[in-house]
């Protein structure tokens, strides 16, 4: 139908556009999470857009149901304030169909959802929090402060003179009594600068010299350098050592935890929770609009004024939003929790149908007639 097609593509202009306002906010407030990051460590703008932009595609599981609720008020409420819907229905038009395109495009919201929470949305996720801890393991100032003495680790003490934007370290001493060396070593160099390769952590410095006490001979042995390496041990921002997280986890790989990982095989029920989340949680979309639909497009129409109808729509969602999350925060403890998270999602939805249905106008229409019979009975 052509008021299908306009109807449609009124819905969906709405919810890209709403879509776009809430991503830029979530952008904004994400970004400040990274900036102190970037800026402290010296890492390149280009590490801070796609730290930025990594975070993003998780928050879309919160932002296209919203958008997608906000756009069915907003075209709908017009579409009765121009008395479009109204003539619509006066042809003789169900309410079920008057839904359909807001039903199909919360369809379509689903199929995206599905790919943003069981792909898309842990892989960049766990990008992110890699590149994170690679941002930290090659630039970060909490290894080393300026005039002082670190302990980077038992038997390993670096002084740093000073650390410039690019990172690069000036006027190093570096002072390495760990057991693998056969005595105490002692480097200075005049400059220096932390890598990581993807699997250890160093130190390189250049133009310097190495001492090291021969204990037998009771001689200081110097040797200097170009350039010299030291292998800085693993610590929490070893990328090698950090667990991912349930939310990390593509949704095929929730189901093979590591048996030789002793912390994957402690949380396989936040691993099973978290699966049924990301089946569940998109399906909360359709169950917005058709609890708008309901409050919309069933019930007497009035021109003037539809306040109480949106502030009804909004108090029900926020109300199936916070006993969905409860019902998640059950979930981890109890099956309970996982049986009224689908209850919660797929009770207003069949109900909704039903109520939206050609058979629930006819239920509604005897209800409305027994009522009035009953009105005429007391008089």
């Amino acid at each position: 139908m052509i008021f299908d097609r306009y109807l449609f593509k009124n819905l969906l202009i709405a919810t890209l556009f709403i879509s776009l306002v809430l991503t830029a906010v979530i952008f904004l407030t994400q970004s400040l999470r990274f900036l102190e990051l970037v800026i402290e460590s010296g890492a390149s703008g280009t590490a801070f857009w796609l730290l930025t932009m990594l975070a993003l595609p998780r928050f879309f599981e919160i932002i296209l149901p919203i958008a997608l609720m906000t756009a069915c008020l907003f075209v709908y409420h017009k579409f009765l304030q121009d008395s479009e819907l109204t003539v619509m229905r006066a042809s003789g038009t169900s309410p079920l169909a008057l839904a359909r395109p807001a039903l199909i495009l919360s369809g379509i919201t689903v199929l995206v959802l599905w790919i943003m929470t069981m792909w898309l949305g842990p892989l960049t996720l766990s990008n992110m929090q890699n590149m994170r801890q690679i941002i930290k393991a090659q630039y970060s100032t909490l290894l080393f402060r300026e005039g002082v003495f670190n302990d980077v680790s038992d038997g390993l003490t670096v002084y740093l003179r000073k650390r410039e934007r690019n990172g690069e370290l000036k006027g190093l001493l570096i002072h390495d009594t760990r057991e693998e060396n056969p005595s105490p070593v002692t480097v200075h160099a005049k400059r220096g600068a932390i890598v990581y390769d993807g699997n250890t952590q160093q130190v390189i410095v250049y133009e310097g010299s190495r001492q090291t006490m021969d204990a037998d001979l009771g001689t200081l042995n110097t040797l200097a350098f170009e350039r010299y390496t030291i292998d800085l041990p693993a610590g929490e921002n070893d990328i090698r050592q950090r667990w991912r997280e349930p939310d990390e986890r593509l949704f095929w790989e929730l189901f093979k935890p590591n048996p030789n990982v002793k912390r994957d095989l402690e949380n396989k029920r936040e691993f099973m929770v978290e699966a049924h989340r990301r089946v569940v949680s998109p399906l909360l979309a359709p169950a917005f609009v058709i609890i708008i639909m309901c409050v919309m497009l069933l019930g007497p129409v009035n021109r003037r004024s539809h306040a109480k109808q949106i502030a009804g729509a909004i108090i029900t969602v926020i109300l199936l939003q916070s006993l969905y999350l409860a019902a998640f925060n059950i979930a981890a403890n109890s099956n309970l929790g996982l049986i009224l998270m689908y209850s919660i999602v797929f009770l207003p939805i069949t109900l909704g149908l039903l109520f939206l249905s050609t058979k629930g106008e006819r239920l509604r229409r005897q209800m409305l007639y027994a009522s009035y019979r009953r009105k005429r009975g007391r008089k």
